[in-house]
């Protein structure tokens, strides 16, 4: 069974994309609410964040339309939280 590059193959890359980037969206509501990220671990959203850029190229190279898309709203997301983090107050 030939999935590669196929719908199935889309539908799983889609529904993983969603799932992975709405377990950002509570931290990043909350951050943003409360104006800063103090709870959260400076160290793992830097890594978080360059794993994203490092998802992205590799989503570019195979050109695969939903690790593009839900890394870059990821990447986004967690950034955010990062800058939250990093920004004085």
């Amino acid at each position: 069974m030939d999935v590669e590059g196929g719908w199935l193959a889309n539908a799983v890359g889609t529904m993983a994309g969603i799932l992975s980037t709405a377990s950002f969206v509570p931290q990043v509501r909350k951050a943003w609410r409360e104006g800063h990220a103090e709870g959260v671990s400076t160290r793992m959203y830097v890594i978080t964040v360059c794993a994203f850029v490092l998802w992205i190229a590799y989503g570019a190279l195979l050109g695969s339309a939903p690790m593009l898309v839900f890394n870059t709203i990821s990447l986004a997301l967690a950034a955010s939280v990062l800058w939250l983090k990093l920004r004085p107050r």
